[in-house]
């Protein structure tokens, strides 16, 4: 079994489409581990505001199995393969960690560069795998958050409950 960590992320149509995520990852997978939820503004375009959250779970399938199965559950959700890379989505599900796996993998770069360069990645990542360790950066998510710079990137804690239990609070 592998350790995985995923990057949930929606703007359009958010908590339906994060809860649809959240309902189809604890189906094929079981027990999830989640961060708390946050808002964030989108990076690189104009658009409405994003929830984030990162999950983690552990799985028997390969990257190759597990990157295709979230790739469906974004196309179930609406997503357009056809949008710019900057663009509002559905659902955004981003493989960022399995093991302690580093390079591509069935066309996947792991670990995935955002987790040291993105907040709405880094300090979700940070709440539930802290004590973990960057495959390449040699230092925990902890350590990586505590000296993160967060320029103006912000992050605002949401109130999410899935599947009757409040994932998050304000002001966490």
């Amino acid at each position: 079994m592998a350790r995985v960590y995923i990057s949930v992320g929606s703007n359009i149509d958010r908590g339906r489409n994060v809860t649809a995520s959240l309902d189809r990852l604890s189906s094929a997978y079981g027990e999830l581990r989640l961060s708390s939820v946050f808002e964030s503004e989108p990076v690189g375009f104009e658009g409405d505001p994003f929830l984030n959250l990162v999950v983690g779970l552990d799985t028997p399938q390969t990257v190759g199995v597990l990157s295709q199965f979230l790739r469906q559950i974004e196309d179930d959700s609406g997503r357009r393969r056809d949008a710019p890379r900057f663009s509002s989505r559905s659902l955004d599900l981003d493989l960022l960690t399995y093991d302690d796996v580093v390079g591509v993998v069935d066309g996947v770069s792991l670990p995935r560069a955002e987790i040291t360069e993105t907040a709405f990645v880094l300090c979700p990542l940070a709440e539930i795998a802290g004590a973990d360790i960057h495959p390449v950066a040699q230092k925990s998510y902890a350590d990586l958050w505590r000296h993160f710079d967060m320029g103006a990137q912000q992050l605002r804690p949401v109130e999410f409950i899935w599947d009757g239990v409040a994932t998050s609070h304000p002001g966490n």
